[in-house]
């Protein structure tokens, strides 16, 4: 009886094994035909790359070395200025690196940077951040740029608890919607090719590398590239990142300040005629200050208006407010940098 019962028992559980079998056999069929079809969808998309992070974002990434040291590091695919380090970059990393070190319910209000020495884009940067302050309420930081050993940025930046109060602002000026004004891109293209250049430059013109743009922008009044006529210096921008960024109020506050520091002090030189680049003038940016009113994004579209009141002792002073599409002032900023004309004769070198 008791062998009779074992064998039918092993009868049971070899039926209840191929019984599994065909069932796991089915489910792994299953799922090989969702893949297939997974496929097929893929392959109907030959745009489909995954998602990407904007390239400004990446620019904004910074690398922790130590208690409040951060350090940036450069990249083949980043905007270059013959070599020079964009200021808006040290401005967005060096405020990137303030935010790490306060607690999230603070957020940047304002913050006021000096450009100490000019910065190269080939070596990495460490910012070093100081504790002034923290409070309840606010909480400030000292921000040190360095490169190769030396000082070339310093930001002192201050953040608050958000809090109700009074409010109001000033109105935005009127301007052509986005789509009524050309790309910035649009215009460069066309100006390389403008028949009032020669053909010798305008050949040199195509062969030169294209500058990769982490930025969308479309000047309202732009200036006229190959004859600059004299303007008056006022300008409107409409602006932002290209490419989605993350929802993170910190990093469109860093892109914020990575963007206001772009075609600035081109405001300046609207009234004399010059646009920046050329041999005559030399154009740096000396000091650079910025007021967060309310929380935005970089990646729609911002309205930067600017105006320049005063240029005198080979500098120029430019204040730009940022809105966004809807009118809302979020924004605001103040730049003096340094305009000064090149004499060709005064920069060969002695021969004593």
């Amino acid at each position: 009886m008791r062998e009779r019962e074992r064998e039918r028992s092993r009868e049971r559980e070899n039926a209840n094994l191929v019984r599994f079998g065909e069932e796991d056999e089915q489910q792994q069929q299953q799922v090989e035909e969702k893949l297939r079809s997974c496929k097929k969808e893929v392959a109907m998309q030959p745009d489909y790359k995954g998602p990407e992070v904007a390239l400004v974002e990446r620019i904004m990434q910074l690398q922790t070395l130590g208690a409040d040291v951060f350090q940036a590091s450069p990249s083949d695919d980043y905007p270059s200025f013959w070599g020079n380090l964009y200021g808006g970059q040290l401005m967005g990393q060096a405020l990137a690196a303030a935010c790490k070190t306060v607690d999230p319910p603070l957020q940047v209000h304002s913050f006021h940077s000096y450009f100490l020495r000019t910065g190269v884009d080939d070596v990495p940067i460490v910012y070093k951040v100081e504790r002034l302050r923290t409070g309840n309420t606010f909480a400030t930081r000292w921000v040190s740029g360095i490169q190769k050993g030396k000082l070339i940025f310093s930001m002192c930046s201050s953040f608050q608890r958000p809090e109700d109060g009074v409010e109001h602002q000033k109105p935005m000026p009127s301007a052509p919607s986005v789509d009524e004004v050309e790309s910035w891109e649009e215009l460069r293209k066309t100006a390389n090719t403008d028949p009032r250049i020669p053909l010798e430059v305008r050949q040199k013109l195509a062969d030169r590398k294209a500058m990769i743009m982490p930025l969308e922008v479309k000047f309202v009044e732009p200036v006229d590239p190959v004859v600059p006529k004299v303007m008056a210096p006022w300008s409107r921008v409409w602006i932002r990142s290209k490419g989605k960024l993350s929802d993170d109020q910190v990093l469109h506050s860093c892109v914020g300040a990575y963007l206001s520091d772009w075609t600035l002090l081109e405001t300046a030189l609207r009234p004399h005629g010059h646009l920046p680049g050329r041999d005559d003038m030399r154009i740096l940016s000396v000091d650079h200050s910025m007021w967060f009113h309310r929380p935005f994004r970089a990646d729609e579209w911002l309205l930067y208006v600017q105006s320049s009141p005063c240029a005198s002792n080979a500098r120029g002073l430019v204040f730009g407010h940022i809105y966004t599409q809807s009118g809302q002032l979020v924004m605001s900023s103040s730049q003096e940098g340094m305009l000064r004309r090149v004499n060709p004769e005064a920069t060969q070198k002695s021969k004593l």
